[in-house]
């Protein structure tokens, strides 16, 4: 009997052991690919919410790319200052490692929609004709929701006003609830709309119940219908970073240069 005890235990950690070796050995093998689908996914997200490919199109990797090199400039700035960078380069930067490192980040203000950290740099996303002039900006958003913290991309005209999109690539709220602001007539529902008042100050917000449409009613979006805290972290989290304490910075300068041109 102690002999059969000594030997299953003994088989167990053998088993463990080699178990654990393949997992590790997995994880380490697939790294790489794993980033080049999560940059690939993102080049994908810019793109749909920059109007150039549409919601649930099955982009090809090579169309994705070609399509993101033809008309997608990203960007590098300095989120304190809003000046752009040439500190790092935008193909290669992770902005959410940055915002977890002590070193590449700052702490944020106090904000209700519990950005926590805020990186030294941000990449933005120039949307370019085929002049390459910019026809529009695609900016990084997150913030925290009911259950999740939602990352996604708000799409500006160059006007730096009018709404053209906003989509998000990566949230854990409630299917059916929260979860609906990946869907598609949600989404539907933003172009068009206006982001500063008449005074400057951010206005966009997601209501509770219906708002009219963007001519009459530009500042005002639906409500998710069951999941008031999600809607009220979408409204927060555009509020914080369309803000002085995110791109307010570097979109004033960005205004700022377009008139001087």
């Amino acid at each position: 009997m102690r002999h059969d005890i000594k030997y299953t235990f003994l088989f167990a950690t053998i088993v463990c052991v080699v178990c654990g070796v393949l997992v590790s050995w997995s994880a380490v093998s697939l790294a790489d690919r794993q980033a080049e689908n999560a940059a690939l996914d993102k080049m994908k997200n810019v793109l749909m919410v920059s109007g150039l490919a549409k919601q649930g199109e099955k982009l090809s990797a090579e169309q994705a790319r070609g399509l993101f090199e033809q008309a997608i400039k990203p960007v590098a700035v300095e989120l304190a200052t809003g000046k752009i960078t040439g500190a790092i380069d935008p193909a290669e930067y992770d902005q959410r490692a940055a915002a977890a490192d002590p070193k590449l980040s700052r702490p944020a203000p106090p904000n209700p929609a519990k950005v926590k950290r805020l990186p030294k740099y941000a990449v933005i996303y120039e949307v370019v004709d085929k002049s390459g002039q910019p026809t529009m900006l695609v900016l990084p958003v997150e913030g925290y929701g009911l259950w999740s913290t939602l990352y996604g991309f708000l799409a500006l005209d160059v006007d730096l006003d009018t709404i053209r999109g906003l989509s998000y690539y990566e949230q854990g709220e409630t299917a059916g609830l929260g979860g609906e602001v990946d869907n598609p007539r949600w989404k539907a529902l933003w172009p068009g709309r206006k982001v500063f008042d008449k005074n400057g100050q951010v206005a966009i917000t997601v209501i509770k119940g219906h708002a009219g449409p963007p001519d009459t009613d530009p500042y005002h979006v639906d409500g998710l219908s069951g999941a008031t805290l999600t809607s009220r972290g979408v409204t927060n989290m555009l509020h914080f970073w369309l803000s002085d304490a995110g791109f307010g910075p570097f979109l004033k300068n960005y205004g700022a240069s377009r008139k001087d041109g």
